[in-house]
Formats: C-alpha cells, structure tokens, sequence
C-alpha cells in the first residue's frame, strides 16, 4: 500500500515547538494588554451560517469565503448553508445582535481567534491566520473618547512585544469625505473609491494614484487630483504641528469640521493616555479600504521596516449590527493579524526563536532509583518549575544531548555519589558547567539560576 504523503496546503503557518512558544509569547504579550485595559474575552465559533457571514458588503473578502458542507449535503447535491469565518468583525456584530440584552454596554470585548481567507499561494499570504482584536461597542451613541483609548492599547501591546519603533498614524474619514466634497466630489459612492484609491498611496505611490484619478471612470481634473494630493501627503511631527496642519486645511463643509474637530479631540487625549508624541501622528493619507469606517481610522508602522506595512489597523463604525438588529450599536476597533506580523518579523530578523518552557530536565542514572527523580520532579513542579524526567534511562551524555536540543538549559543529575552525600548536580548546558548543591536546597538554587537566566535572555 502506498503511502499518503505527509504535507500541508499552501497558505498556513505550522511551526516547530520553539519557535511556537514564540509565536505563543507574543500571544500572551497581547492578550494582557487588552485584559490591562478592561476588555473581556469571548470566542465564537469557526464556522457561520453563509447568510450570516455574507450580508457585510466590503468587496474583496467576501470572494475568499470557504464554504463548509457535510458529506451527507455534498452525495445530496446541496448547496452549502454554512462558512468559515473570514474576519472577526462580522461574527462580532451577529453576537451582540443575538446577545444584545444580556451585555452591558459600552461592551468591551476581545477575541483572539484564527479565520480563514481563500487567498493566493503567494509568499506571505495566508489563508489560515490568526487575529487579534479588541472593539468597543455602545448602545445608541459611543463617545468620541474611546477612539484615543485603542491607541493607547496599541501602544502598550507593541511597547512590551519590542519589536522595534512604531508609530500609530491617525486620520478621520468625516474629514476626508467633507474635504472631497469641497473640491466637487459630492457623491457619496464616488468618494468612497476616491477613498480606495487614496489608501493605495503609500503601496502604489502618488504618480499611480494621480493617473487613476484623472482617468475614468473619476475623470477629475488635473488640478483636483493635485488638490487631493497634496491633502493626502499631509504628516505631522509633533502633536502641536499636527494641530497646526489640520488649521492650515482652511474652512470646509460640516463633515469637514466634524471630521477635524474629532480628530484634534482625539490627538489631546492620547497624549493625557500617556502615549508619548513621537508614537502617534496625523497621516491624511489614512483610509482603510473598507467601507463601514465612518470617522477615526488607524495604522500602526514599524518606522525602521515601513515594507513590512500596517501591524495593527482599525477604526470608527455607527452601526455595527444594522443587518441583524434596529438597535443601533455605533463602536470603535483594531485588529492585529498576528500570523502575518510574526512571519514578517521572524522574515526581517526581528523575532527570535523562543527559549523552552521546560526548565529542568531529571536524568535517570539508575532504573532502581526511578521513585527518587520523580519525588525531585515533584518538588520541583510544586514549586513552579516546569520539570521534564527522562523514563527510559540510556547513557547520561545523550540525556544531556536530548535536553540540548530540545532547548532545556537546566539538566539534574542523582547519580550513586550524590545520594550518598545528599546532594545533587546541576548542569547548565547553555554555559557548559556544573555544580553540586545540597538536596535540600535545590529549589532555592533553581529558582536563582532561572532568574539570572531571565535577566540575561
């Protein structure tokens, strides 16, 4: 009988145990942060009703949809009524919707979950991923507050992961449509792919933009797509030249100051978050392609890895839920994809391979003495020391080779000579050397050796 070869589809991300911890760390690393700032976590399930999933129009994802069906379905020729989630966005609106009177509002969630995208086998993109999301969503109305709140998140996640400088870039999409709109650009569906358009600046550059522009089916005119332009390639460098930027904007229309207003609002209080003035500007180029943004958008960039792209996006909604309820349930959001970001990092050399989370490995020296390494094992385990015991014995220089690889750095030997002296030898494999210590204080000598470790990695 042939065998089956052993392979995984194009588009997923399988990784050895150690860099998994890694992978895992940064997980932690996110996942405490939210839980810092108050947002609670719930989960949703992987698969949807199709109706569900695909009543959000936003365009391309909606054409990447895994439909799921039973063997039963497929031998009877039927259509599928079930997906696989492709954003955590959607499920969120179904859930409160569905949940909407046993939440407390402002809900603050989040929810850490892989989707499932049909994308291209193409070098760095995904069909299986994971995202990291928190939003905040109120009942009726969401103050404007909360928008300077996500950035102060971000801050804090990407703070502790240290992967480097970044800067959280803002803009408002009120001011970019009622900035259109003073240029002539009024209807509503053209200025949101004006918008599209103007979000493929920092990819594209801005002699492509200005070409799609002044083409059809925009056909602006020369002078109006340099308007737009210049407006687009506005950055600050401070918080008090992004105040002077948006006043040199001159007067517009009532979405125009709305949109202004929000984000001068928005800028102050980020800093009272204690996010310091060079981790966040004023970027008008700032869209997301998405539809359903109706005021505050984000981008978060690493400054010395621009290539790498945005590591952390979201923005403000009005109506979460419109399709599923009458309530309206206007919110705020970001979302990290995670799988993507720790593959680009790892790519760029940003992200290390993570350290074991064993910490100690008991050899075996004699199979008689087995109940003598468990009983260390135990009282090491009791004492929060993550302990592996070797089962099957073998020579003790391949014991040490195992936990090497393995990336176990501490190795317990309790051979013949220490139990009669009541001892027992520690090896650090990592620098090569050993040390004998009393058997009773072998807890209080690892937990100092783990520390030192910690401080050094």
């Amino acid at each position: 009988m042939a065998l089956t070869p052993a392979r995984t589809m194009p588009g997923v991300l399988e990784l050895l145990p150690l860099d998994q911890i890694a992978f895992q760390r940064m997980l932690d690393v996110i996942r405490r942060n939210y839980e810092r700032f108050g947002f609670l976590p719930i989960e949703t399930p992987v698969i949807e009703y199709a109706d569900v999933l695909l009543t959000k129009t936003g365009g391309e994802t909606e054409r990447q949809v895994y439909f799921v069906q039973s063997t039963g379905s497929l031998e009877q020729g039927e259509k599928p009524e079930l997906a696989l989630r492709f954003d955590l966005t959607v499920p969120l609106a179904r859930y409160v919707a569905e949940h909407e009177h046993d939440l407390s509002f402002p809900f603050r969630r989040y929810q850490m979950q892989r989707v499932y995208r049909g994308e291209r086998a193409q070098r760095g993109r995904f069909r299986e991923f994971y995202q990291c999301d928190i939003d905040v969503i109120g009942k009726d109305a969401l103050s404007i507050r909360y928008d300077a709140e996500l950035p102060a998140v971000i801050y804090s996640v990407f703070r502790e992961l240290n992967i480097g400088a970044f800067t959280i870039q803002l803009n408002n999409r009120k001011l970019m449509r009622g900035f259109f709109e003073s240029l002539g650009v009024g209807d509503s569906e053209q200025q949101t792919l004006v918008l599209r358009e103007v979000d493929k600046l920092d990819k594209r550059g801005a002699d492509y933009v200005r070409g799609t522009l002044t083409a059809e089916p925009f056909g602006l005119s020369a002078a109006t797509a340099q308007k737009i332009l210049d407006f687009v390639q506005v950055r600050s460098t401070s918080l008090q030249d992004a105040f002077d930027r948006l006043d040199a904007l001159g007067p517009g229309p009532e979405a125009m100051e709305q949109g202004r207003a929000e984000l001068r609002e928005v800028l102050c209080l980020i800093r009272d978050f204690g996010v310091p003035e060079t981790h966040y500007a004023l970027n008008l180029s700032i869209a997301r392609g998405l539809d359903y943004y109706t005021g505050t958008v984000y981008e978060t960039t690493l400054n010395d890895h621009p290539q790498i792209g945005s590591i952390c996006s979201g923005g403000r909604y009005e109506n979460l839920a419109s399709q599923y309820t009458k309530s309206k349930l206007p919110g705020v959001g970001i979302s990290i994809g995670l799988t993507r970001l720790y593959w680009q990092l790892r790519d760029a050399g940003l992200v290390a391979t993570g350290q074991s989370t064993v910490d100690v490995l008991v050899t075996q020296m004699d199979p008689a003495q087995l109940p003598a390494y468990l009983a260390v094992a135990n009282e090491l385990r009791s004492a929060g020391i993550a302990t592996e015991v070797v089962m099957d014995g073998g020579k003790l220089g391949k014991q040490f080779k195992y936990a090497d690889r393995a990336g176990i750095r501490f190795a317990v030997v309790l051979g013949e000579d220490e139990l009669a002296k009541g001892v027992v030898t520690v090896k650090d494999l990592r620098r090569e050397d050993q040390f004998e210590v009393p058997r009773a204080e072998l807890v209080k000598t690892l937990r100092v050796e783990l520390a030192q470790a910690e401080i050094g990695r």
